[in-house]
């Protein structure tokens, strides 16, 4: 029987099962399992339900099963390209499985982050995927204890307790200082957001070490408040307006946006050649590194692989009747050398 909503009529499944002459189990199995009716019923419930104009009501499904068939992704800037590639990532696999993604965009901050999972939490999430704003995971634990499976996403614990999918940033950033020390630049600033990021923190790692290998070589660090264009525009001009025995002749920006901001400082004023003045190399190789005013080398991060390997592995954590077992996965980065560099 149909029943009204204000002006509305909503449309039940009695009501579909009536119309195609079946069972309510029959039109349950039509909508959640198809395969195990008859192409032929398949055909006339569906036909009946779009006469009728029937939209199954997922909200309730959830509360009765206990989970939807939602993933939720929280990155930490979702106007970063490299993290709209990792959605595309996660989004196609998800799409393969038959789920949807809800994206959460902690903007960097721990009390934003707090407010997603929280959310995703009271919407019966299947999981969440999640690129944590520091290393605390204590509220990453709470959330796995109350029946949420969580994958990190950019991120390793380095307790092993979380199933996580990386890229090896010591190494990434090795081997842009290396490549940086290649070409006979010895004075490396390493422009970088807050180091409680472990990605931002393990790039310099890996920076460090490199420059360690080089008697003459130094290493500044020049730390700012967020991963941003903006700020990395600021922190070149901090270095611009140097006199030139004082600048750095190579930078090293922890990741692409922070590279673009420089660049825009170093050769707006038209005072500093890139690459002749000061090297500069990013990070991530986001789509339009290669289309800047000097095109950026960058260290490749397989973004849209990391999304699609995130959902597989939550995807896998689901399947295991014991609560399946924490992995690792973590991805090797690719040096690419464009004319920010060259010489």
């Amino acid at each position: 029987m149909q029943a009204e909503q204000g002006d509305a009529v909503v449309v039940s499944v009695r009501d579909v099962a009536a119309a195609a002459s079946v069972s309510v189990g029959t039109v349950s199995n039509v909508l959640n399992r198809p395969a195990k009716v008859a192409p032929a019923t398949v055909e006339r419930v569906q036909r009946a339900i779009d006469e009728l104009g029937f939209v199954r009501n997922d909200a309730a499904r959830q509360l009765r099963a206990g989970r939807s068939r939602t993933i939720a992704l929280v990155v930490l800037d979702a106007g970063n390209p490299f993290f709209a590639e990792v959605a595309r990532g996660a989004e196609d696999r998800a799409a393969e499985a038959g789920m949807s993604v809800l994206l959460g965009n902690s903007d960097e901050r721990a009390e934003r982050e707090h407010a997603y999972l929280d959310l995703f939490r009271e919407q019966r999430v299947n999981g969440v995927l999640v690129t944590p704003v520091d290393g605390d995971l204590e509220r990453l634990e709470r959330l796995r204890s109350g029946g949420v499976q969580v994958i990190l996403v950019d991120h390793e614990d380095p307790a092993g307790g979380f199933a996580s999918v990386s890229v090896d940033d010591v190494e990434g950033g090795y081997l842009a200082v290396s490549h940086l020390l290649s070409i006979g630049r010895r004075r490396i600033a390493y422009v970088c957001g807050p180091l409680t990021f472990r990605q931002v923190a393990d790039r310099l790692e890996g920076a460090r070490r490199a420059v360690a290998e080089i008697p003459d070589a130094t290493l500044e660090v020049v730390e700012m408040p967020a991963l941003s264009v903006l700020q990395g525009r600021a922190a070149g001009e901090t270095l611009r307006v140097r006199p030139a025995a004082e600048r750095p002749d190579a930078v090293f920006a922890a990741n692409d946006l922070l590279a673009v901001g420089a660049l825009q400082a170093f050769t707006l004023m038209g005072d500093v050649q890139v690459p002749g003045d000061i090297a500069l190399i990013g990070y991530d190789d986001i789509d339009f590194a290669s289309a800047t005013v000097v095109p950026l080398s960058s260290i490749r991060q397989p973004a849209h692989l990391i999304g699609h390997t995130a959902v597989e592995l939550l995807l896998s954590e689901l399947d295991e009747e014991d609560g399946g077992h924490e992995r690792t996965v973590r991805f090797r980065p690719e040096l690419v050398v464009r004319e920010s560099t060259a010489g």
